[in-house]
């Protein structure tokens, strides 16, 4: 049976077991669960749902881009999007490596839940922030922060939240737990 693992990985941490010149926080600090491996990237400067997995069939219906798998992020980003941003981001903006696939995107305000940034993000009195739910069907290198930057809203900070049926739900940072892969039961533990 496919161990499925829901990490919410800190920022800062490297998605990757190992850093060759050990000076940054790495999965291993967190997860002592042999032979599961990530399945797709979270950038050292996000946070949030990381899906890690022993099953290579499955990393890759989460990872490929043809695949189509939903990833949801919130976005702290700097300005105010108004009705035509938000829709120009939901209709696919084009970047240096082509143009984005339709996104869902809608403003949303700051939800309660979320946890403090360690270190906090900088912090200007005379630029307003806003944040933003966006779910996207790709996975390309940087893509929500680049998207966000193409609409003239550099984004602060980026949690992703979601990924496919899985979500970040009760995790706090640092914190994992495993659960069942796609139509199969996890046993009692």
């Amino acid at each position: 049976m496919a161990r499925v693992i829901l990490f919410n990985k800190p920022f800062g941490v490297l998605t990757q077991f190992t850093d060759r010149e050990g000076r940054r926080a790495t999965l291993a600090e967190f997860i002592e669960v042999p032979d599961v491996y990530p399945a797709g990237r979270l950038d050292r400067d996000s946070e949030g749902l990381l899906v890690l997995t022993d099953d290579g069939r499955l990393a890759a219906r989460i990872t490929q881009p043809g695949a189509g798998q939903a990833k949801t992020y919130l976005a702290q980003v700097e300005g105010e999007p108004d009705d035509a941003t938000v829709a120009a981001l939901a209709g696919g903006v084009t970047l240096k490596d082509g143009p984005t696939r339709p996104a869902v995107v809608e403003r949303v305000t700051e939800p309660g839940w979320l946890w403090p940034r360690d270190p906090p993000i900088r912090y200007r009195a005379v630029i307003p922030t806003a944040w933003l739910r966006l779910t996207i069907t790709e996975g390309r290198n940087r893509q929500v922060r680049r998207m966000t930057a193409a609409v003239g809203l550099p984004t602060l900070r980026l949690v992703r939240i979601a990924v496919g049926p899985w979500r970040l739900d009760g995790l706090a940072p640092g914190q994992w737990r495993e659960v069942a892969a796609p139509g199969r039961m996890v046993r009692g533990r």
